[in-house]
């Protein structure tokens, strides 16, 4: 298909925004609505209403009940994941103000299904983030961001991970087996900072805060080059400050 120019009107599809309108229709009524209803919503013929409910019926995307058309999975699916891209952006901004009001890089990870994931990351070219040389997932041990989220875990599900994924040394600063592991994880003291120093990348320390909504742990975190440590706890303290004015809505965030 040849690019459009400058000044072409954009080539629509008629059927396509007629079945949009019919989704629309069906949105509005949490209830259901017939389809003579949302054919008049839609400002659609009954010919053309009724062929495109059945492809929409039949494709997932309405269901009927009770002689009443609703949306069905399909349009929930595509609702649901609107949805998360608008918290994803949320916690993106939030990320973004911070990183650029305290000058460090600026880390959001979760502990999902009994995984580390590391949601969203702001930095800058002069101030970049750590580079994931060893995988994140694997390596909770060695970093602030997994030792935060391990430490608001049950002792079972700590050992599970571990049995997973074991401990291994990637600097002489890591950690050398399980057993002292564990041991760091039940010394920490509750919703309180997680430092490390070099243990994931030499010449780089992290600080991690927990964050735990419900089941879920988060962890908000940052990272300074070891020559500058000494930025490391007050930006630590800032971004506990800045934490609280948002922490409603970046907790509402954590479920995407």
């Amino acid at each position: 298909m040849p690019p459009d120019h400058a000044g072409t009107a954009p080539t629509l599809i008629g059927s396509v925004q007629r079945a949009m309108r019919l989704l629309e229709a069906a949105a509005s009524h949490p209830d259901g609505a017939p389809p003579k209803q949302l054919a008049r919503e839609a400002g659609l013929a009954l010919p053309t209403a009724y062929h495109l409910l059945r492809t929409l019926t039949y494709e997932g995307y309405l269901r009927r009940r009770k002689g009443l058309l609703v949306l069905g999975g399909a349009a929930e699916r595509l609702g649901a994941g609107g949805a998360r891209q608008s918290r994803r952006g949320t916690i993106d901004e939030a990320l973004a103000h911070w990183h650029e009001l305290i000058g460090v890089p600026v880390y959001f990870a979760v502990y999902r299904e009994g995984e580390i994931e590391l949601v969203s990351v702001a930095d800058s070219p002069d101030n970049p983030a750590v580079e994931e040389w060893a995988d994140f997932k694997e390596t909770g041990h060695a970093h602030a961001i997994g030792q935060c989220l391990l430490s608001q875990l049950g002792t079972e599900a700590r050992r599970d991970h571990l049995d997973r994924y074991p401990v291994r040394s990637l600097t002489r600063y890591s950690v050398r087996d399980d057993r002292t592991f564990l041991r760091r994880l039940d010394a920490v003291e509750r919703m309180r900072p997680v430092v490390e120093h070099q243990e994931y990348a030499l010449g780089t320390v992290c600080a991690a805060l927990p964050i735990t909504v419900g089941d879920t742990a988060a962890t908000l975190a940052i990272s300074v080059p070891s020559h500058q440590a000494d930025r490391l706890l007050p930006a630590v303290r800032t971004l506990q400050r800045e934490l609280g004015k948002l922490l409603g809505t970046l907790t509402f965030s954590i479920s995407i």
